[in-house]
């Protein structure tokens, strides 16, 4: 008997840790945090989300700068004061001359990119004063004069430089917003992996719980039969290691979990010191999935191929610009203007020169060994290679959707299946432990039966969070929700 009493002590004991456990568990100071709370989190503090979204900065940025040039350059540049002397020899008469030269100058300019045509045109004025004396013929001269002009520079026989820039650079923007895109689901998938992680222990630890509690329940009739004289006193000794072994089990989930929680807030971003539950949306209802409809969506939708077309397109550029390598081209120059001085700055136009001009330049290539031709087969051989990495991506998107589809159909057998075992093996429990309290079954025979209940617990557990994840896993492969039936419109976040 006093035994007895001191067993029941210890577990009296064990039972008030057990309470102070549960209780930590169920604090008011845990945060409760669902999937799309900590998918929040960790868009604003991933390293790798914060790499992409500078890259698309980037993008846009020098989009915009190209975008900015596009438009009418104004200039102006100021000289407020220049002094000069030159000393020249003057072999007529045998002696040196020197002259002195005091200038101020100013230039406006306005230069106008005309993308239609890649030519550059240009309205220049130069305004300046000028005051010279040589000491030769000991005359000074003073004048101001002006200096206007309009000219046209435009590219002969080539492609258009700028137009090609303006489609390089949006292409540029595309792939940084798709980069960032697909960095975001990859970040999703990842942070649910880990969310559910964390969820799993804490169901494991639930069951852990329920494992304990039903030890205690057989230790106590254990103990009860003992005192009685029914049972043989071995049969305690054997109920108090199967209730010390579960509450190890319990203390254990407990580490676990809270080891759990802790890497998934360094992943998240989330202060180490927060106390949080998951509350995940899991049930066992199963989605309905057309393996066409997904392969469709999918094609329709992935960010990744638009990204190979990219590609394609960026190859073809390169043809282009490796075409214009030691090829016939020339350049059409045109200038018209007038020039005037005088004393007087009022009457500085008042006897201008008309200046006018006009060139032609041709490049005419002769022979370059062989160079462009080869460098134009590299190209179009780049072409090629971007144009089969692109159906081979579409070939592993409809492959990958064909057996995410296949799985989950599995999956959904896996969960039903689990499901009627975990009911079976209730259901075998509690029959079991009625014969145990009859006293016609051992607490060796009945911790069997209670192991294989927590081992179809956890399965039924985890054929849910696999499922959840390969659903998951297809709305990424296709960019279509099927639990909510809409698309998914990644790149609006990268607005």
């Amino acid at each position: 008997m006093k035994y007895s009493k001191l067993i029941k002590g210890k577990y009296n004991y064990s039972c008030l840790i057990f309470l102070m456990l549960i209780n930590t568990l169920s604090s008011p100071c845990q945060k409760g945090l669902t999937l799309t709370e900590a998918m929040t989190i960790a868009e604003s503090n991933s390293p790798s989300t914060k790499k992409a979204r500078l890259d698309l900065i980037r993008s846009r940025e020098n989009l915009n700068a190209q975008n900015a040039s596009l438009k009418s350059n104004f200039s102006l540049s100021l000289m407020p004061v220049s002094y000069s002397q030159n000393r020249t020899f003057n072999d007529l008469i045998s002696q040196w001359n020197s002259t002195n030269t005091t200038e101020s100058y100013g230039v406006f300019a306005i230069t106008q990119p005309i993308l239609l045509t890649d030519a550059r045109l240009s309205l220049f004025n130069r305004f300046g004063y000028t005051d010279s004396y040589s000491e030769y013929s000991e005359i000074t001269t003073k004048g101001f004069s002006n200096n206007l002009s309009l000219s046209l520079d435009q590219p002969l026989f080539t492609y258009n430089r700028t137009k090609l820039i303006m489609k390089e650079l949006r292409l540029a923007l595309e792939n940084s917003q798709l980069g960032y895109a697909i960095q975001l689901l990859a970040l999703e998938k990842e942070v649910a992996q880990a969310f559910y992680n964390v969820w799993q222990q804490q169901k494991s630890l639930e069951v852990a719980e329920q494992a304990y509690n039903n030890m205690q329940q057989g230790y106590d009739v254990s103990r009860k039969k003992v005192e009685a004289g029914l049972s043989p006193r071995e049969e305690l000794f054997q109920a108090e290691l199967n209730l010390a072994t579960a509450r190890s089990d319990f203390e254990n989930k407990q580490v676990q979990l809270e080891n759990g929680k802790d890497e998934f807030k360094i992943l998240i971003g989330m202060n180490l010191y927060d106390d949080i539950v998951v509350i995940p949306d899991v049930t066992a209802d199963t989605i309905p999935v057309d393996i066409s409809f997904a392969i469709d969506q999918g094609l329709a939708n992935r960010m990744e191929l638009r990204q190979r077309a990219i590609a394609v397109e960026n190859s073809q550029f390169d043809l282009i610009q490796t075409k214009a390598l030691n090829e016939f081209k020339g350049n059409l120059g045109l200038s018209v203007g007038i020039f005037g001085d005088n004393e007087k700055v009022s009457d500085v136009y008042s006897n201008p020169t008309d200046n006018e001009s006009v060139s032609l330049s041709l490049a005419i290539p002769l022979w370059d060994w062989g160079e462009r031709k080869s460098r134009i087969k590299a190209s179009q051989a780049s072409i090629e290679s971007a144009q089969v990495s692109l159906e081979e991506e579409q070939s592993n998107i409809i492959l990958s959707i064909r057996k995410v589809c296949r799985n989950l159909v599995n999956l959904q057998n896996q969960i039903e299946i689990a499901r009627k075992n975990v009911s079976n093996a209730q259901l075998t429990y509690d029959l079991n432990l009625e014969k145990y309290k009859n006293g016609d079954l051992t607490g060796m025979d009945l911790n069997i039966y209670q192991n294989q209940l927590s081992e179809k617990q956890l399965l039924y557990n985890s054929s849910l969070i696999s499922y959840k994840l390969e659903l998951l896993n297809l709305k990424i492969q296709t960019l279509y929700d099927f639990e909510n039936r809409r698309q998914v419109t990644v790149l609006e976040k990268t607005e």
